[in-house]
């Protein structure tokens, strides 16, 4: 019974554990870089004005443009092959 108990209340806080490890894949146009955030940033900022009020009142933080979406390499169009665009 108590093995039984145990393997289900494991099974339980794994399920919860992957669940709040799953990320919203949206990469959003605003983020606050510096002071404690590191390289990535802060990105979740959908306007500049949400961003800024966000870095108000912080130290060493500033808003700019997503990195992942600023350096983002543009697809190729379809029906057209790599050959082609060059």
């Amino acid at each position: 019974m108590r093995t039984t108990l145990r393997t289900t209340l494991l099974a339980v806080l794994i399920l919860l554990g992957a669940a709040s490890a799953a990320r919203a894949e949206i990469d959003y146009p605003w983020c606050v870089y510096g002071g404690q955030l590191g390289a990535a940033g802060d990105c979740m900022y959908s306007t500049r004005e949400q961003c800024l009020a966000s870095a108000s009142g912080r130290s060493n933080v500033y808003c700019d443009i997503n990195r992942r979406l600023k350096f983002q390499q543009q697809a190729v169009p379809q029906g057209r092959s790599k050959q082609q665009v060059r």
